[in-house]
């Protein structure tokens, strides 16, 4: 067997990342990037780029708080973006426009109150034309926010999957994640979600954070089984830069690797014996529990609508959205150029989704699946195998045990070591092109 990269290389949650996107020189419309396209089983993403606190490892685009009014205004801009998206997604369809999910992200959406949670609803009803109380619709969520009148609202909506934010039932882990919470308030919000009977719960844990232990992680563990979620996702703790962890001295990498293998085997191995499946590294779903959110990765699915400035769409040859920034001052001026935003009627930021890049994006979101990929589907839709469009990545994963050898000819399916070295994988399968474009973005 070769030697194994590091097992955390990065999290793959979308692919190509944003940080291979580009301003587009043609600014296409939007009416003509849809015009061809399917948008007869569309999802739907709505993205709230506001959070009470900013966590230690976060690197998503939110902004701590909104001032003088920033929520209204930016649901007023989410509403003509809105318009402008329905009206090019209807300009020439031949078929019906419907969506089939629905997804609130951020950020934290229910950062909203009550009142702007029924506008942003509207919006996705009486603008998209998204019928949310008859598709799977998921919330993200904190502790903080998580109240009895923005659950009431949601239920109400149609919400049928709530994801929180807890990461570590742990106080002393939680202020070491720059995540300061209290574990009275963190059981108090998860009682009012299921006091809104809304039918999936999802609790995000993390392991890695300095100072966690075998016992302690186990301690965060049981706590989560006891309000026996719908769903569990077990996060690796990264350090990124401009974060605020990532500015700080973290321990040396193959310490922390192993800490973070060790404590990843460990959750997954009792979670196991709890009941639960393994549905990808992050992903574990009790069994028996309703599938009413998409799981992990599903957020690469073609037919995208995304809305907001944080928001990815994509078509089947072009992802695009806004501007991306990870560093506080850039993520509000952008966020204010968004709000002044009047005509939304064309795709500003993106990059075009090649024969190769769609391959190899098939079989990334694909393999990274506990279930696997069968090959002939994959046959159907490229009309070639995985085996001749990929050998050297697919000879290297064989090699380094992370292919399931007992899995047949006809699926390609992860070893559990495989699973386990997802964030080693997923990576390995990224082209030269978009790595190229990757190394070359000036964080900011």
């Amino acid at each position: 067997m070769t030697n194994a990269p590091r097992p955390y290389e990065s999290y793959v949650y979308a692919y190509p990342h944003k940080t291979a996107y580009r301003p587009l020189a043609d600014r296409p419309a939007l009416r003509e990037l849809w015009a061809d396209e399917r948008k007869d089983a569309l999802s739907l993403y709505l993205h709230i780029p506001f959070c009470e606190v900013r966590c230690g490892f976060c690197n998503l685009f939110t902004r701590i708080g909104a001032p003088d009014e920033l929520t209204t205004r930016y649901l007023d801009a989410l509403d003509r973006q809105a318009t402008a998206v329905a009206d090019a997604l209807h300009a020439r369809a031949a078929t019906a426009v419907r969506f089939a999910a629905a997804a609130f992200g951020g950020g934290t959406p229910t950062f909203l109150d009550a009142g702007e949670l029924e506008r942003l609803c509207d919006i996705a009803e009486k603008r998209m034309g998204a019928d949310l109380r008859a598709v799977p619709l998921s919330v993200e969520t904190s502790p903080s926010t998580a109240t009895a009148d923005r659950l009431s609202v949601l239920a109400e909506r149609g919400a049928t999957r709530v994801s929180i934010g807890v990461q570590s039932f742990v106080e002393e882990e939680a202020k070491a994640a720059v995540r300061p919470q209290r574990r009275s308030e963190v059981e108090a919000a998860l009682g009012r979600i299921r006091d809104a009977r809304i039918p999936v719960l999802n609790i995000d844990l993390i392991y890695g954070i300095d100072g966690q232990t075998p016992e302690s992680w186990r301690l965060s563990l049981d706590a989560a089984l006891a309000w026996r979620p719908e769903e569990l996702y077990l996060y690796p703790l990264y350090a990124r830069p401009l974060t605020p962890l990532g500015r700080r001295a973290h321990p040396s990498e193959a310490g922390w690797d192993a800490q973070r293998l060790d404590l990843y085997r460990r959750g997954r191995d009792h979670l196991l014996a709890q009941g639960y499946e393994q549905v990808s590294m992050r992903m574990f779903r009790r069994s028996g529990a309703p599938r009413e959110g998409a799981d992990d990765y599903a957020c690469q699915t073609d037919g995208m609508i995304g809305l907001g400035c944080g928001a990815r769409s994509y078509t089947s040859d072009l992802h695009y959205s806004f501007d991306y920034a990870v560093g506080m001052r850039e993520i509000r001026s952008i966020i204010d150029a968004y709000t002044t935003t009047e005509d939304f009627s064309r795709a500003e930021v993106g990059r075009a989704v090649d024969a190769d890049e769609a391959r190899r994006r098939h079989l990334l979101q694909s393999l990274l699946q506990a279930e696997g990929m069968a090959v002939e589907g994959y046959r159907e839709r490229f009309g070639s195998r995985p085996a001749d469009d990929f050998p050297a990545e697919l000879d290297r994963f064989a090699d380094l045990g992370w292919l399931d050898t007992d899995a047949g000819p006809g699926l390609l399916r992860l070893s559990p070591r495989g699973l386990a070295y997802s964030d080693a994988l997923g990576p390995a399968l990224f082209s030269p092109a978009v790595r190229a474009a990757m190394a070359s973005y000036e964080a900011k």
